[in-house]
């Protein structure tokens, strides 16, 4: 009786003492049981976080270690991925079917078929994993090396334990970094030849006065200001209105010009010690013209971009305190300039800290980067909008490495417009028939 007596004070003193863990466990297996009422999806994405968490803490055993050169951003920043309407059953069940017909057609050795049911099975569901690693093998065999290096990443970001998608990326991941760097090297080449131009060449001196204002035309016109470049060079010049254009427009030529001209004398030497202030007074000279109240200042309202969404008002001043310190870092000056300008662009327009005029201070940014770096301030065009947008788009997806190579194009056109502007070129004197005259000597040096 008394051993009874005693194992109940024991268990009683057990139970008190362990009861807590036991209601923490027993919410735990709650928590587990809850998709069974109704909320499947929430638990799905807890669970993709988890795996998300386990790739990213021991990611080593699964995947190679990219490295800054890889033109990648590190996976910081997963909560503030776009959110997209998911795909019902019906349309999901046809991705699939298109999926199966895809692995058919390619047994039979008829990939030109199996492409076309891959792309219409990402159509119908822009997140199915299986399609998008069996389209980039495809590609991969096409040697379309770095889209098909874009697709495995992509899949990667809606599944990261994706072994397929894991095995592949690390296959094609050396080769994309191969190319990348070439480009660099190429556009290297180019900047040297360009630095060689006497600073006094007349011809120099020109295109870049011409580029100054295409600069503004396109970055204006990008976000929709219908000011041709004549008139976009009446109003710099002269200061004077044209009729019958909107005031609001004419603002924003003015306001870029100011902060051009505020970047040039202010902070091309700071490298490496730029501050939320410069930002800031960038961001107020582009929109102080055209919205005084709002230049300069942060925005304290949530803001929607597309399927983007931008991070909450009250988390702005820490987000830009991050991209200050990674600016300043030794890391980010470590990077390639061009990388470096297409990553502080990008993780500017990522935050969209302003009510307006986000883009164009991004740019300035970007070229606040390429100059420090003695690289010329590089124009996107207005007929690149939808290619410089789907860029971004992609890296709001989860891969950055397009948009970088994007810019880097932009340099590349920048580059060889001076370089062509400023090579002298000798034309050859026709003879007195209309045929070319391949043995003419004489020549007229002109520059183009």
């Amino acid at each position: 009786m008394a051993e009874v007596v005693a194992w109940r004070l024991v268990s009683g003193r057990l139970l008190c003492g362990w009861g807590p863990l036991l209601c923490v466990l027993l919410g735990s297996l709650l928590v587990l049981l809850l998709p069974l009422v109704g909320i499947e999806e929430q638990c799905c994405a807890s669970l993709k976080g988890l795996a998300l968490l386990r790739c990213h803490l021991w990611g080593n055993a699964l995947r190679s270690v990219v490295h800054s050169t890889s033109l990648t951003v590190p996976y910081t920043t997963f909560d503030l991925l776009p959110l997209r309407p998911k795909p019902n059953a019906e349309t999901q069940f046809e991705a699939k079917a298109a999926l199966q017909q895809a692995l058919e057609m390619r047994k039979q050795g008829k990939r030109e078929k199996a492409h076309k049911l891959l792309v219409h099975a990402l159509n119908m569901n822009p997140e199915f994993v299986e399609a998008l690693t069996e389209l980039g093998t495809i590609l991969e065999e096409q040697k379309d090396v770095i889209q098909a290096d874009h697709l495995y990443t992509k899949a990667l970001t809606i599944s990261p334990c994706d072994e397929k998608a894991l095995v592949s990326r690390d296959r094609t991941l050396p080769l994309v970094e191969e190319i990348d760097q070439r480009h660099f090297g190429i556009i290297d080449g180019k900047v040297r030849r360009l630095m060689s131009i006497p600073k006094g060449n007349s011809a120099l001196r020109r295109v870049m006065e011409e580029t100054y204002y295409h600069h503004i035309y396109h970055t204006v016109a990008i976000e929709g200001n219908t000011l041709t470049l004549s008139e976009i060079r009446h109003i710099i010049e002269t200061r004077y209105a044209v009729p019958g254009k909107s005031l609001q427009e004419q603002s924003e030529v003015i306001g870029v010009d100011a902060a051009m001209k505020y970047i040039n004398t202010t902070l091309l030497s700071q490298v490496g010690s730029v501050t939320i202030g410069d930002i800031l007074e960038i961001h107020r000279r582009v929109l102080g013209y055209a919205d005084p109240v709002e230049g300069g200042r942060l925005r304290t309202s949530q803001v929607f971009v597309g399927h983007h969404i931008p991070p909450h008002p009250q988390d702005l001043d820490r987000h830009m305190q991050e991209l200050v310190q990674w600016l300043n870092s030794e890391e980010a000056l470590n990077l390639h300039p061009v990388e470096f300008a297409a990553l502080a662009h990008y993780k500017l327009v990522y935050v969209h800290p302003f009510v307006d005029g986000n883009g164009r201070t991004s740019r300035l940014l970007m070229n606040l980067v390429l100059m420090q770096a003695r690289y010329p301030p590089i124009t996107i065009r207005k007929e690149q909008r939808a290619e410089y947008y789907s860029a971004l788009d992609m890296a709001n997806e989860g891969d950055v490495r397009p948009f970088i190579r994007f810019i880097a194009k932009c340099t590349e056109m920048t580059l060889d417009t001076l370089l062509i502007a400023t090579t002298e070129h000798a034309v050859g004197l026709p003879g007195s028939s209309h045929q070319p005259c391949p043995d003419c000597k004489q020549t007229i040096p002109i520059h183009n």
